[in-house]
């Protein structure tokens, strides 16, 4: 990799979150980690130069990455075709902002398995999820305290709005620590594996931008109680009193203390008002 960065002339930047991932045993365990079915399709957010795309290929899938950087992007055939040269026809990259693609650029793939820029790492999971149906279920790699943050429960020190959201689309868990020596260059921070199934979202009137403007409200004061914090989203306190005793939850607890099915009930509620 550092080879290869070097006759490109690459070097990462912080500016696009860029640790490139040099060690081929963690490449392999992130694809085993994955759990991927036979020749699935996967989307992979920000390849860099390629090392997990390798492994994902060589394992039998079928890859398409999406990388911001025109530099990386062009490379990435020319890659595939010189390491990996009878798996280059199930590898399609697509130069894009992954915060803009959706099915229409990348179809239908059933799994997403990155390295994901750490600086941007919620909201591309967050809007992948949003926007692409077809995927099933993924691990990506991110800091290791956002890693905390996404599959956190309620309850937890560190559950917020990154926890609860992602809740709305899938079940999430930490699937294991990854070291600092294996990037290039190496991060600052520690990293961590995020493994996340598709789920239903719980059953409301409410569409899902109401129950993220609940959750969103609930934490923007996460000393105060969950009816306090709720006072911007519904100043009318009788009408929000109201929406309370229809869902049967305590008005004074925390936000912190509410999983997606409150959040989803109290939007669902509102609605119904």
């Amino acid at each position: 990799m550092r080879s290869l960065a070097a006759s490109l002339g690459v070097r990462p930047t912080k500016q696009r979150g860029q640790n490139f991932v040099i060690d081929p045993n963690t490449v392999r365990r992130i694809v085993r980690a994955a759990s991927l079915d036979a020749g699935e399709t996967v989307l992979e957010v920000g390849p860099g130069l390629g090392s997990l795309t390798l492994a994902l290929l060589a394992d039998g899938h079928s890859v398409t990455a999406v990388e911001i950087d025109p530099l990386l992007a062009s490379a990435l055939p020319s890659t595939i075709a010189s390491y990996a040269p009878n798996q280059a026809d199930r590898f399609t990259v697509i130069e894009a902002d992954a915060m803009e693609v959706g099915p229409a650029q990348f179809g239908s793939p059933s799994a997403c398995v990155a390295n994901l820029p750490y600086n941007v790492a919620v909201p591309v999971l967050l809007h992948l999820l949003e926007v692409c149906d077809s995927l099933r279920h993924g691990l990506v790699m991110v800091q290791s305290e956002v890693a905390d943050r996404l599959a956190a429960p309620p309850g937890s020190r560190t559950y917020g709005v990154p926890s609860a959201k992602a809740a709305w689309y899938a079940e999430v868990r930490r699937a294991g620590p990854i070291g600092r020596n294996v990037f290039w260059p190496a991060p600052n921070v520690d990293s961590g594996l995020v493994a996340f199934e598709r789920r239903e979202p719980p059953a409301t009137p409410a569409s899902r931008e109401e129950v993220f403007a609940v959750i969103e409200a609930a934490f923007s004061q996460r000393r105060k109680t969950v009816r306090s914090a709720l006072a911007r989203w519904m100043p009318d306190r009788d009408r929000l009193d109201e929406v309370f005793r229809l869902t049967g939850i305590d008005s004074g607890l925390r936000g912190e203390m509410l999983g997606i099915t409150e959040f989803a009930a109290l939007a669902g509620a509102a609605k119904a008002l």
